[in-house]
């Protein structure tokens, strides 16, 4: 059978056409539509089936599937980008409209600039009533977090917080990867694995010359896991989301244009997890939290909380190439080559014995000097930060400061090249790792968990 025919140029519209969900089989589906060609249909599929929902869980349930709905459609809509959007059945209110449309434009932030879009303005979902809607009533959820899970170190830091708090939780992940169920065995904890299909046919569309790229992954997974928590009648959806992933890659225009700060990680930063969760709370159950356990903390913080438990030395992995949908992934758990693999083991030399990280990540990728361009980045030196999920430069010089004077790493390639070269150039008063240390009062950690929490934390 022949891939459906597809041309972005053409298409005019992209259309939410109807979801729906069985609490008999725990799949909900999703269905789009760009004019009037084929359904694309994208299945979720929550475990633990027959689900029995009362009234207001059942009505809360539908609240979330519909934003569901709604986010998940950037996977779709981004093939396109027409300029109409139609949403079939009732309509939006301002505030679901608004929602949305910070979503998909900032959300495709580095998605619009590489492929020299412009979206703002562009981006215009359609609302029905311009008032308030209705607000969400209690759900009468329980006290338990979906904890969501990555594989890599900054998920493990919040399981290991929320244990020490005596918070109950399930550990939660979207799609099969077996590094993260691995990693969520580790932790010994009850497991939730939600399955995510999307239709097969964006595959024939990328082949036919869709635009792609990088889309806000962690909004969809939060409104998986939004719709998973109501489904399994939860009152919170954790994420590991550090202060730095507000901060984005800074872009000076070659022809002396204003710099533009491009985003990676939006949709993990602190104005997208406060909207969505005060959306969450208006619009689909008023008991339902979520938030960033890590919010208040730089990524160092976060290391230095992982470095001090070696539980999940051989398990975890932050190299994104282990989550590719399509491609080759590395050999091992770390490529070794790539800036989340830089950026980790910079943050982690800084608290970590030698010898155990040289042993996680099988090299010493500070002794490699084929690799300094790729360190220059993470520190803004001769380039913007990377497009990636990385901390911020500051905290990169901060961290390289700290080798420079430790005899175990000062004589490795690129902490003497650092030394001798972007060293000088930096003010010393602004590579302090105790400020590095202090959390922020900027966050959505309910007050009584983070007065319990805060001092484990920051200890």
């Amino acid at each position: 059978m022949s891939d459906p025919v597809f041309d972005r140029d053409a298409v005019c519209a992209f259309h939410f056409v109807r979801s729906g969900f069985d609490p008999a089989t725990g799949i909900a589906s999703l269905v789009y539509a760009f004019d009037n060609g084929p359904e694309l249909e994208e299945t979720v599929t929550v475990p633990g089936a027959p689900f029995m929902l009362d009234d207001a869980r059942a009505a809360a349930m539908q609240r979330a599937l519909r934003l569901l709905h709604l986010v998940a459609g950037v996977s779709y809509y981004k093939a396109a980008v027409p300029a109409t959007i139609e949403v079939e059945g009732d309509g939006l209110d301002a505030a679901t409209a608004a929602l949305l449309d910070e979503i998909y434009v900032q959300g495709l932030g580095e998605f619009a600039y590489r492929n020299g879009l412009q979206l703002a303005g562009r981006v215009r979902f359609p609302v029905h009533d311009a008032g308030h809607a209705p607000p969400a009533s209690v759900a009468g959820l329980r006290a338990h977090a979906l904890v969501a899970i990555g594989g890599g170190k900054d998920s493990l830091v919040s399981i290991e917080a929320l244990r020490a708090a005596g918070v109950a939780q399930t550990v939660s992940w979207i799609g099969g990867s077996q590094l993260i169920r691995a990693c969520a065995a580790r932790t010994g904890l009850p497991t939730l694995n939600v399955d995510r299909q999307l239709a097969p046919a964006l595959f024939a569309y990328n082949r036919q010359g869709a635009w792609n790229g990088h889309i806000p992954v962690t909004a969809i997974n939060s409104a998986i896991l939004a719709l998973a928590a109501i489904v399994t009648g939860v009152d919170q959806v954790v994420f590991s989301n550090e202060r730095s992933a507000s901060y984005g890659s800074r872009i000076v225009a070659a022809d002396g244009r204003p710099a533009i700060e491009v985003n990676h990680q939006w949709s993990k930063g602190w104005a997208f997890e406060q909207a969505f969760a005060a959306h969450l709370r208006t619009h689909v159950a008023a008991d339902l939290r979520y938030y960033s356990l890590l919010r208040p903390l730089s990524e160092l913080a976060v290391a230095r909380q992982f470095a001090r438990r070696d539980r999940y030395d051989a398990h975890f992995s932050s190299c994104n190439r282990n989550f590719h949908l399509l491609g080759e992934r590395p050999a091992s758990r770390w490529c070794g080559v790539c800036p989340k693999c830089h950026f980790v083991f910079l943050a982690l030399a800084t608290f970590m014995p030698k010898p155990r990280l040289v042993a996680i990540f099988g090299r010493n990728l500070l002794d490699d000097p084929t690799q300094a361009g790729g360190f220059d980045a993470l520190m803004e030196f001769h380039d913007h930060k990377p497009f990636e999920c990385v901390g911020e430069a500051r905290e990169s010089r901060t961290a390289m400061a700290q080798l420079a004077v430790r005899p175990e790493w000062r004589e490795d390639a690129l902490v003497r090249r650092f030394t001798a070269e972007v060293l000088p150039q930096l003010d010393a008063a602004a590579l302090d790792l105790d400020a590095l240390m202090v959390p922020d009062d900027i966050h959505g950690i309910p007050d009584v968990l983070w007065r319990r929490l805060r001092a484990h934390l920051v200890a």
